[in-house]
């Protein structure tokens, strides 16, 4: 990078940084450091929710989820509006108004102690290991672009969130996500107009539009009902809203945004205000994708876009055989060029038979590119067999890095950073505050003051960062990085939302049945992942599902025991 992107990207996240720090700086109460004093308006709230979910995977990963697997992503998110309004009315005012300080504090006093920690339990661990994903996101960026250490970029990343969360608590992160989403905002938008004006002089947006299409880019919307399939309506609108309802719900990291808010209103809005823009936000993410898919339509992408694997094998014996591999790739990718042309010209032109033609000869093209770059794997892994063969992760950024202007580099490397920033922040203090109210305060003898609060508030906010740092370590081997964090909440959401909505609305239903109901469907959930196919999403349903089916027959079960032994 240039100095200027330098000098770009160290100056937004250092005043990130301080602007935290300094706006923290009077959190010296538990009410204050894990909950903002309660005080925060609702725009603070949803910038809060918005770049907690918005992470550096979402800008680092998406653009190339939608550039392999085309528009299909978006069905992810299909259940989010309607789980906004449920949770709206149901569970924003019960929080409120028993003034919790976590999700999980509710579950105690509706069933027991031990219902309570299960919840936060499984909390701390998905949500730990999903902050090592959104901390490594930010790490390829420079591993990727200087060849550092995945190790010290994660240490570095972490370690600068680490600083101001610890030190200001909820406070400093609502107000820096405000910050972060306007950097992530113009980093966006100068992306689209610069990938935009890169494309062919004769490309229009339709053309562009049209082309995507045409090679199946833009297809959104599966109706059909396969449980392996991961991206259809049915998965998104049921699977989506139960994953949802429990990110938003009954996770820490995205229930202590709203419940910084000054009244429900302004919680509601928060959320109500998501539910309306996280959709569209996703759907200008995934085009950027697209667009970066037409542009390398009619420039040669690299044959691989991790540059670290690309690096070892040309330093190795098989140096030669790829070298040879990128030259035929690089032809291929001139008839694709030639192909991608025509089909454009047949488009103004509306002749149908030559479009037929084009697009014959694009197909070819296509599969001729996807042999080749098959090969290039297959070296790579001779030279790495541990390898993750998919690239998904590296095609925005190699994009962004070789062929966006000085200074734009920089502004949109620091927007993805900043995501990443954001989204750790949420997710430590939440960590730091479940590990507090949830374990600390309840199981000591002697209430802690609020001073012994804030102090072990700070240690745990660092212990969660140092174990997210210590699995940022691990996270390479998991692939894309949009759907790798995704699977991991689903294997813990289904179970989560299920002892909530018993909470809510099975009101017969005690804390021993809910228990080892919840312990049996997390046990069904994790069978479900490792030995079928089923698609990732459908796990929230069969969590949550399982939970309320199987307490209520245990419930019976222990009232009719009780009865005979007259308890």
């Amino acid at each position: 990078m240039h100095v200027i992107d330098w000098t770009v990207l160290i100056a937004s996240l250092l005043f990130v940084a301080l602007y935290g720090m300094w706006r923290g700086r009077h959190s010296q109460t538990g009410q204050s450091y894990l909950l903002a004093d309660r005080n925060l308006r609702w725009t603070t709230v949803l910038f809060s929710i918005m770049a907690t979910q918005a992470s550096a995977i979402t800008f680092l990963s998406t653009p190339g989820q939608a550039y392999v697997d085309g528009m299909r992503f978006i069905q992810f998110y299909l259940g989010l509006p309607l789980a906004m309004v449920v949770l709206s009315i149901t569970a924003v005012p019960i929080y409120h108004r028993l003034q919790v300080f976590t999700a999980y504090e509710y579950l105690e006093s509706r069933f027991d102690l031990r219902t309570r920690t299960l919840a936060a339990l499984l909390f701390l661990v998905q949500r730990g290991l999903a902050a090592g994903l959104t901390i490594y996101a930010p790490a390829i960026i420079f591993s990727t672009i200087f060849g550092w250490d995945l190790f010290w970029m994660n240490l570095v990343v972490g370690g600068v969130v680490i600083l101001y969360t610890a030190s200001g608590g909820a406070r400093a992160v609502g107000y820096t996500q405000s910050l972060q989403m306007l950097i992530i905002f113009f980093g966006m938008i100068a992306t689209y107009v610069l990938v935009i004006n890169l494309l062919p002089g004769p490309m229009g947006l339709m053309d562009t539009v049209r082309l995507a299409g045409r090679m199946g880019k833009l297809d959104s919307i599966d109706f059909s009902f396969d449980l392996s399939n991961r991206y259809t309506f049915w998965s998104g609108v049921i699977g989506g809203f139960f994953l949802q309802l429990s990110y938003f719900g009954t996770d820490q990291s995205q229930v202590q945004r709203y419940l910084t808010a000054r009244s429900i209103s302004h919680s509601r809005l928060g959320l109500l205000f998501n539910g309306l823009l996280k959709i569209p936000m996703q759907i200008v993410i995934l085009f950027l994708g697209i667009l970066v898919f037409v542009f390398y339509q009619f420039n040669a992408p690299p044959l691989f876009f991790n540059r670290v694997e690309v690096n070892r094998v040309l330093h190795s014996p098989q140096a030669e055989a790829y070298a040879v591999l990128e030259a035929e790739y690089q032809r291929a990718a001139v008839v694709n060029q030639r192909n991608s042309e025509q089909l454009v010209a047949a488009f103004s032109q509306k002749d149908e038979a030559s479009r037929r033609a084009a697009e014959t000869a694009l197909a070819q093209s296509q599969t001729e590119l996807g042999a080749i770059r098959q090969q290039g794997i297959g070296l790579m892994k001779t030279v790495n067999p541990g390898m993750d063969p998919k690239d998904t992760n590296f095609i925005f950024l190699s994009f962004i890095t070789s062929h966006l202007p000085t200074g734009i580099v920089g502004l949109v490397i620091a927007a993805i950073v900043a995501a990443a920033m954001s989204s750790v922040a949420a997710e430590l203090n939440a960590l730091a505050s479940t590990a507090t109210v949830d374990l600390y305060r309840r199981f000591r003898k002697r209430q802690p003051d609020e001073k012994q609060t804030v102090r072990f508030s700070r240690l745990a906010t660092i212990g969660w960062g140092l174990f997210a740092i210590a699995f940022a370590d691990y996270a390479s081997r998991l692939g894309s990085l949009i759907e790798a964090v995704n699977i991991l909440g689903s294997l813990f959401y289904g179970t989560i939302v299920g002892i909530f909505l018993v909470a809510f609305y099975l009101p017969r239903i005690g804390g021993r049945a809910v228990f080892w109901a919840a312990v049996a469907a997390e046990m069904l959930v994790m069978g479900c992942f490792l030995w079928t196919d089923i698609s990732f999403l459908w796990y929230n349903v069969i969590g949550c599902l399982a939970v309320a089916g199987l307490s209520w027959p245990l419930q019976m079960s222990l009232e009719r025991k009780d009865h005979i032994y007259g308890k």
